[in-house]
């Protein structure tokens, strides 16, 4: 009797197994299950969910957020402005150098509309404003001497005086007299100032696509000599009349006037790259960015000084000058065709139709009366297979047999 082949030991056969298993996996190839259920508001709700998904995507991305474009915010940008007009004052005739700070004409200036002239200030002594706090006295002894306010005029010299008008008393000071509220005197400079002419030259470029463009037409037959800013007719013309910026802020020419303000002209750039570069227009639009209905964040206004010598000397003119600020803000954003985000967006679109199939097995597996049929069918539950002949109905071990298959007698028509 020959004798027995010795077995292979068993942590042999289990690597055998799992090795065998590890290439099937690698050269199979694996497709989900599909279970209809035939179920017609499910169905309805399946489309619907799959129907909306797909119109956000194709609507919104695609089209309206151009999503298979690559793009770039925030273009390189210069800007270059210019004023022209005179105006009238009570008492004078004023030109561009002397209404526009500061001169050079960059993207924030300053037309000036009123101001309040204190002339003829001195170095010497005179009463303190009563604006300053604890200024007002009755005698000496409410004045301290060296005292120095941070918001006033000067250092106290300890004595009581008379105010410019009026029977009150105010504390010496040492410094420019008299003060601005003891002798200024108001002038406007804004009946003529609707009528100014600003020249906005403002050019852009997107380093990443290499795109360059101005905001000017280039013409040699002295078109902007003769032209006015028109949305249709004139979009390369970028010359604007002061009323028509401060009308299209939406606000009243001769109380800004009074009061100033800071207007914003904002100039956007949003570019199609795909089309011709006769399609990247820029967009104008104005509105006041200081808020007027806070008193106190509301106006614009600022002070400078002219000095010169009478008899040897120092004066000074101080001026406080209320106006309008113009702040040329420009922005945008370019985008071109790319293959990347194109994949990526699609990727996202068709892995986000899958919500469709969760909403609905959701429904089915927490509010449908046969939910525990649909949960059999669906999930397959698998437990070690015991050994051969364990017992009736089990699943045989070796490999050369068929899976073992659980059915349901009433299937999924019962759904």
């Amino acid at each position: 009797m020959a004798a027995a082949e010795p077995k292979p030991p068993v942590g042999a056969a289990a690597a055998g197994r799992l090795a065998r298993s590890c290439w099937s996996a690698f050269w199979d190839y694996e497709t989900p299950k599909v279970i209809v259920v035939k179920n017609r508001r499910l169905g309805i709700v399946y489309r619907a969910v799959q129907l909306l998904i797909l119109l956000y995507f194709v609507w919104y991305v695609f089209i309206v957020q151009k999503s298979y474009q690559d793009s770039e915010t925030g273009p390189e940008s210069s800007v270059i402005t210019k004023v022209k007009g005179i105006t009238l004052s009570e008492h004078k005739v004023w030109d561009v150098e002397e209404y526009v700070k500061p001169p050079e004409g960059g993207s924030v200036f300053s037309i000036i509309t009123r101001i309040e002239v204190t002339p003829f200030q001195t170095l010497g002594t005179c009463a303190e404003s009563m604006r300053v706090s604890n200024a007002t006295c009755d005698s000496d002894k409410d004045c301290v001497a060296g005292q120095l306010d941070m918001l006033g005029n000067g250092v106290r010299t300890g004595r009581c005086v008379l105010y410019y008008h009026g029977s009150s008393k105010t504390c010496e000071v040492s410094g420019w007299c008299p003060v601005e509220d003891g002798a200024s005197v108001s002038q406007f400079l804004g009946t003529m100032a609707p009528n100014f002419t600003i020249l906005i030259k403002n050019s852009i470029h997107y380093p990443k696509f290499q795109f360059s463009k101005g905001n000017i037409e280039n013409r040699k037959d002295g078109y902007l000599k003769h032209c006015t800013f028109h949305e249709v007719s004139d979009l390369y013309c970028p010359i604007f009349k002061l009323g028509y910026i401060v009308e299209q802020a939406g606000e009243n020419f001769t109380e800004l006037a009074h009061t100033g303000g800071v207007i914003g002209v904002i100039i956007n750039w949003d570019c199609d790259l795909d089309l011709s570069a006769s399609e990247c227009n820029p967009k104008y639009s104005f509105r006041r960015l200081d808020p007027k209905h806070i008193p106190a964040s509301s106006g614009y206004n600022f002070r400078f000084a002219k000095y010169y010598k009478i008899n040897g000397s120092i004066t000074r003119t101080l001026i406080k000058a209320y106006g309008i600020r113009i702040d040329v803000i420009v922005h945008g954003q370019a985008g071109k065709f790319s293959l990347i985000p194109t994949i990526i967006n699609l990727a996202t679109a068709l892995t986000s139709i899958g919500v469709g199939s969760f909403l609905c097995d959701w429904i089915l597996l927490t509010f449908m009366n046969k939910n525990k049929v649909y949960s059999h069918k669906k999930f397959d539950k698998m437990v070690d297979a015991p050994e051969r002949g364990a017992g009736p109905g089990l699943c045989a071990s070796e490999p050369s047999q068929q899976d073992c298959v659980l059915t349901d007698a009433r299937g999924l028509a019962q759904l």
